[in-house]
């Protein structure tokens, strides 16, 4: 199989407000795919149902040919939007239980991460900045050998000064041969890692691509086609 997801005929609501229109998206194998959109275009919620956080109304969410399970959850490695880490633990309490819970964590990148983005792994979380927390979620995402990445506004809530630092290490640290969404909204710092690229609006795919062909295609750069697009 050469898609990691397949996304087929599948609609999401809320009560009544159409959330993901009778969508259908293949996402390859071994590729750096941004999911891009404004805020309140789907990405959030796209995310869930590829987690098995929320389900479809309608259609079907394959996650290497298998529907969202405990089995998808052992190759997919989910950074969410928010911090979910409980605030009384340390940075080592926290690496000691996914080192334990996750078979493919690997505790020496995670120890090399926490080095580089100078973390103090005896700090509890509840002394942390925002940004902080998220540099902490980062590394347990990453330290695991997924075939499938999911970032959820990955450099959202760091400094500008931060976010190149924060993409390195999460291109140093990913698996080659495995396939890294990065959802956001910002699309100048993320256009030059990726390789593919989708534009959502409400709900709906509006462009899905190589981010070569595209740029070649249109002439433009994929965050100008953004920006006329969403116009921001």
């Amino acid at each position: 199989m050469d898609n990691i997801v397949e996304i087929k005929n599948v609609y999401k609501s809320y009560s009544k407000k159409e959330v993901i229109s009778n969508m259908n998206l293949n996402i390859p194998k071994g590729k750096i795919v941004g999911l891009l959109g404004p805020n309140g275009s789907g990405k959030s919620t796209l995310i869930k149902l590829i987690n098995g956080l929320l389900q479809p109304n309608s259609g079907d969410v394959l996650i290497d040919g298998i529907k969202p399970s405990i089995e998808t959850k052992r190759i997919v490695s989910y950074l969410p939007e928010r911090t979910y880490l409980n605030d009384w633990m340390k940075v080592s309490d926290i690496l000691n239980f996914f080192n334990d819970f996750y078979d493919d964590f690997n505790m020496d990148k995670a120890m090399d991460m926490v080095k580089s983005l100078n973390i103090n792994i005896n700090e509890k979380l509840k002394t942390m900045s925002k940004g902080t927390k998220e540099k902490v979620q980062l590394i347990l995402v990453m330290s695991r050998h997924a075939k499938l990445y999911i970032l959820d506004e990955p450099i959202g809530g760091v400094d500008p000064a931060a976010r190149t630092y924060i993409l390195k290490t999460i291109i140093t640290n990913y698996c080659e041969d495995s396939t890294l969404l990065i959802a956001t909204h910002l699309i100048s710092e993320i256009e030059n890692i990726c390789d593919d690229v989708i534009f959502i609006s409400n709900g709906n795919i509006i462009l899905q691509g190589n981010v070569d062909e595209i740029r070649e295609e249109k002439g433009k750069s994929i965050d100008a086609l953004f920006r006329e697009e969403f116009k921001c």
